[in-house]
């Protein structure tokens, strides 16, 4: 590391203590400023430090700096910071990556979904890749984990971590930082199916698995992108306590939702939750202890219509309400953003079938509209987006790929 980084790099970072990204960030900065004597990290703990918080306008965390300057927000590991500073690098590992032989299954997504997936195919002995924009995908992001059967209680990094060491035991090519930008669909029977990469990178295989998973979904109105990170947010456990003794609302009435009103009242000096529809649809156990704080309002049928702000951060917001149709305005420091995920399907429209919603569609065996092309998990049309069921649709997905490699390799 020490030869291949020129110049002086003085890195920063502003972390809260119950964020599940911040660790990996610290730790790869401070292996990095161990290894080169021209490297320098600073860990502040944004919640002890509120007025720096203040002056730099730090409404998310981890955020990082370099030499002064914002370098990134949101969980990077260490090949996503050597990445960043060392561009060559990246160019290099892209031409590696594209040199590599073609596989028999190739695991597009690393979270649940991908890594079961991954784990059956190599456990049938055939060339087995996994390309992926972060090990782990949104299982990372997820704080209390108490519903994966036999594992009572964990954590979203633990688990991520537990996955990952899973498929090292096999014979699997994991090939990290890779986000998919297009697939090349095979043009005949027994052709090979290509992925092409952001980074420039491509990969061919007999099979694919998409295992792409899904992100938060926005709310789409205006001024909301402006002041992303801004004051508004999608992680309640990160970023909580840089709203400390502040106002704050949450979008969305679902267990999520609930969830993040409930975590946030016990830090923030008062929380209010919007929901679209008439009720809450959160779990009547969460709604019991919602409804028994006495700093949370909950407004329903409430439409949220602008996110306001002064240039630099967030100063209110205005909604809708359906029933009577008039517009009202909310002061606060901080909107939590809780409405349900989006598929990552952007980069397959025009080549495999969507649903309306752009989820991946598959049939009972995970088998998309494209001969040799499977998906698994939350990016597809099977209901209930968990972490139990990903894991299952991996596994068929990756058995049926296997299937399929058994019936267009036999002689005819």
């Amino acid at each position: 590391m020490e030869c291949a980084l020129k110049g002086e790099f003085n890195f920063e970072t502003y972390f809260s203590l119950s964020c599940q990204n911040c660790p990996d960030v610290v730790q790869a900065l401070n292996l990095m400023a161990v290894l080169n004597p021209n490297i320098r990290h600073v860990a502040i703990d944004g919640a002890l430090f509120q007025a720096e918080v203040d002056e730099r306008r730090i409404m998310a965390v981890p955020s990082i700096y370099l030499n002064g300057v914002n370098f990134g927000q949101g969980r990077m590991g260490l090949e996503e910071i050597l990445a960043k500073i060392d561009t060559s690098g990246a160019e290099k590992a892209a031409e590696k990556i594209s040199g590599k032989e073609a596989f028999d299954v190739l695991v597009v997504g690393g979270g649940p979904a991908g890594a079961s997936a991954a784990i059956y195919a190599a456990r049938k002995g055939i060339r087995t890749g996994v390309a992926a924009e972060r090990f782990g995908g949104q299982v990372l992001d997820t704080m209390a984990i108490e519903n994966f059967i036999s594992v009572q209680e964990t954590e979203g990094p633990k688990l991520a971590a537990a996955l990952e060491e899973h498929v090292k035991q096999y014979d699997v090519d994991i090939m990290n930082l890779q986000r998919a930008s297009a697939l090349i669909p095979a043009k005949n029977a027994g052709d090979l199916h290509e992925i092409r990469f952001e980074s420039g990178a491509t990969l061919k295989s007999k099979t694919v698995i998409l295992a792409t998973g899904a992100r938060w979904r926005e709310m789409g109105v205006p001024g909301e992108t402006e002041y992303k990170a801004k004051g508004v947010c999608f992680c309640p456990h990160c970023d909580g306590p840089l709203f400390k003794g502040k106002r704050v609302a949450v979008i969305g009435g679902g267990n999520s939702g609930v969830e993040a009103a409930i975590d946030l009242a016990g830090i923030v000096s008062h929380v209010t939750l919007l929901e679209f529809d008439s009720k809450l649809r959160a779990d009547a156990v969460l709604q019991r202890k919602l409804y028994s704080l006495p700093n949370v309002d909950v407004i329903t049928s409430a439409l949220t219509s602008e996110v306001k702000g002064d240039g630099q951060k967030v100063t209110g917001l205005a909604y809708k309400d359906r029933d009577s149709g008039e517009f009202h305005t909310i002061d606060l420091e901080g909107i939590f953003v809780q409405i349900g995920l989006l598929p990552n399907t952007d980069w397959l429209k025009g080549t495999v079938e969507l649903s309306p919603r752009g989820e991946i569609i598959v049939d009972a065996r995970g088998e998309t509209s494209l001969p040799g092309v499977f998906a698994a998990g939350d990016v597809t049309t099977v209901p209930y987006k968990q972490i139990v069921i990903a894991v299952g649709e991996g596994a068929k997905a990756s058995l049926s790929a296997f299937d399929h490699l058994i019936r267009t390799s036999a002689p005819a």
